[in-house]
């Protein structure tokens, strides 16, 4: 039963996480109830990351919605802001961090009705690669060490540094977060901390929800995502900020 329960939540994730994020909020509880420790059901939790996102990234590749030779540029910064950020110890309160982590998420999910042309609408915009780099980058360090609400962040920064709308910012995210994956996860498999059992079952959850999530932003398009983007924003601004202040 409680695999099932599992395969649901990997399901319900992968359509989130495609079309906005916040998915592991639903599996690390899920995996948890399973009676997986929290170091296992993080790194357990990325095999169902890793699905979705190839599920998705094909999708999107093939209704030619990817930019791929930019996606790859900008992988760089991220995987080594990723690695960097996985390596090193931030002398900061963790709750401090998520509450302040939450409030900007209310003030983007603002940003969103204030500004509703710039997330649905591609921009023609003179592309800095330094600039784009270092933004990156400093994502990716943020990403390392905590990795909550990383995938807003990456959307922020590809609709307004980059100029494309929010499929194409769902598209790009996917193949970043994807890559970055990767290498965490090894991370967790070299340290024993995944399983595999589990992740099986996620994965394939996972899977049918990267496809129908990225199904959905294509078919339906920028401002349905926008909509469901704000949604979610408010939710996990509000609960990062209640989850910090209980601490």
């Amino acid at each position: 039963m409680l695999y099932i329960l599992v395969y649901l939540a990997g399901l319900f994730s992968g359509f989130i996480n495609v079309i906005a994020g916040g998915g592991s909020l639903i599996t690390l509880p899920v995996l948890n109830l399973l009676g997986l420790p929290i170091d296992i059901a993080n790194g357990t939790n990325r095999i169902g990351i890793i699905f979705q996102n190839i599920t998705a990234t094909t999708k999107f590749r093939k209704s030619d919605v990817l930019d791929l030779k930019r996606a790859i540029f900008l992988s760089i910064p991220a995987t080594l802001g990723a690695l960097v950020g996985a390596n090193i110890v931030v002398n900061i309160d963790r709750a401090l961090l998520k509450s302040i982590v939450g409030f900007i998420l209310i003030i983007m999910s603002i940003f969103l009705i204030w500004k509703p042309d710039i997330w649905t609408k591609e921009r023609k915009v003179k592309k800095n690669n330094i600039l784009s780099f270092i933004v990156f980058f400093l994502i990716g360090i943020y990403g390392g060490f905590i990795q909550a609400g990383v995938g807003f962040f990456l959307m922020s920064a590809l609709v307004l540094l980059e100029g494309y709308d929010l499929v194409k910012t769902n598209a790009i995210k996917v193949f970043l977060v994807l890559i970055y994956t990767l290498f965490a996860f090894i991370v967790f498999a070299l340290n024993n901390q995944v399983n595999y059992l589990a992740g099986f079952v996620l994965a394939l959850g996972s899977i049918s929800g990267g496809y129908l999530g990225s199904s959905f932003s294509i078919k339906k398009g920028s401002k349905w995502i926008q909509r469901i983007l704000f949604v979610i924003l408010i939710i996990i601004g509000i609960y990062y900020i209640f989850n910090a202040l209980n601490k």
